[in-house]
Order: C-alpha cells, then sequence, then structure tokens
C-alpha cells in the first residue's frame, strides 16, 4: 500500500509515519519546508513534498498513485487553510483512494452529537482566543469537515477526545455521536490516535463515517467492556 501522509512533521504525523512503516507501507509525506527537519528519522524511508499542504500542486504530486491518504486538519491563521487541505485532497486523490482525516474539534455531521457544558466552554475559548491571536480559526475546520462528509469519496473522519502523551495503549475504541458513556473519559494517547487513523485505512466498516475516539484503556472505555462481559 502507498499512503500519503499530510501534515507529517506533527506530533499526530510522525506517528503515522512510524504506524505506516511498520506495516511495510510506502509513505509519502506532506510538510511545510521549515518543518522538513522534524523528519529526518525517517530519511531514506519515506519521499518528502515540501509546502503548505493547502497547496494544490503540491498534495497533486504527494497523492498521485496513493492507495490512501491520511490529512491532518489544523485550523491555523484565517486563511481556510483546513478547508484548502480538505479540498486538495478530495479533488486531487486518485478515484477510490482511501481518505481519512483527523479532526481536533468533535464536529458533528447529523447534529444527534450532545455536547458537554465543558465542550461548548473550550470551543468558545478557542473562538475568542482565535479571534484576538488570529492564530485558529474553528469555523475553519467546521467548513473542512463540512465538505468533507459531502463528498462521494471513501472518506472517514476522525473525531478527537483530548490527548496526552506515552506509550501505546491499543487501538482506541469509537462511537457515532459525543454524549455515549464510552467516550466520557475524553483522552485519547497521542500514539493511538495516529494508530486510529492507520488502521481505518484497511476497515471499510469507517467508511463515510465520523467517529468519535476514546483510550481503550480509559475508565469509560473499560466500564462498557465490563458491561458487556456480564
Amino acid at each position: 500500500m502507498k499512503v500519503c501522509i499530510v501534515g507529517a512533521s506533527g506530533k499526530l504525523g510522525r506517528y503515522m509515519v512510524d504506524h505506516a512503516l511498520n506495516r511495510s507501507y510506502e509513505v509519502v509525506g506532506v510538510c511545510r519546508e521549515q518543518s522538513v527537519g522534524k523528519l529526518d528519522a525517517f530519511k531514506g524511508r519515506i519521499t518528502i513534498f515540501r509546502g503548505p499542504t493547502n497547496n494544490r500542486e503540491v498534495i497533486k504530486k504527494a497523492v498521485a498513485d496513493c492507495d490512501g491518504v491520511l490529512t491532518v486538519l489544523v485550523p491555523w491563521g484565517r486563511s481556510q487553510y483546513a478547508t484548502g487541505t480538505a479540498q486538495a485532497v478530495l479533488d486531487l486523490a486518485r478515484p477510490g483512494a482511501r481518505l481519512i482525516f483527523s479532526c481536533g474539534w468533535h464536529i458533528s455531521r447529523d447534529g444527534l452529537d450532545k455536547f458537554s457544558s465543558t465542550l461548548k466552554w473550550q470551543e468558545r475559548a478557542a473562538r475568542w482566543i482565535g479571534f484576538l491571536t488570529r492564530l485558529i480559526d474553528i469555523d475553519d475546520q467546521i467548513e473542512a469537515c463540512r465538505r468533507v462528509f459531502a463528498s462521494e469519496t471513501r472518506w472517514t473522519v476522525v473525531r478527537g477526545s483530548d490527548l496526552e502523551e506515552g506509550e501505546s495503549q491499543g487501538l482506541p475504541v469509537w462511537s457515532r455521536h459525543v454524549g455515549d458513556p464510552i467516550l466520557k473519559s475524553n483522552i485519547t494517547r497521542r500514539i493511538d490516535f495516529a494508530l486510529f487513523m492507520v488502521e481505518a485505512l484497511k476497515n471499510d466498516d469507517l467508511i463515510h463515517e465520523a467517529p468519535a475516539i476514546v483510550g481503550c484503556q480509559t475508565p469509560s472505555a473499560l466500564a462498557r467492556a465490563a458491561t458487556r462481559q456480564r
């Protein structure tokens, strides 16, 4: 399998590169020129395309002939960076390719998610900080996901919880909707978020799904598992 990782130099991206290489996949990475050095650990093992992830010419070259594309949607700045990235991948990936997108916010696909007061407060805070600093734009990530959801490609949008570092605990568990008790712990190891993204490439049950994930060893996941064993 040939896989393109868009946003390969970030923490999540580097974990995805490692997981993909461990499966003997041919890996292509896209990252900004100033971040190429972060991929030195993979020198000689991956092909790197340098440039902004919303640059359509860069994406066109990177995704050519790829069986799957793993894309980190980052709402940087106020210029629709995430939306441009998502649209480029949707338009330029080969027909039939598996497209997996990461989303740091629990953006709802069908309006059936039930958000806690804490999540609502976090979104309001992020919007306010983004407005003041002009560093992030939550509405950009919402629009990027809206375009993915409307696409007829073989997409999956992985919606993350809070992330922490640490050794892998295994493949995260997921639910279609925020508010499911299994998601209550709201924490996932970053290395396992990346694992879920890579595993999704070969999981056709996740096509046209927007799974919200949580670590498989968190209290809420273990409580669900214990209930099912009774």
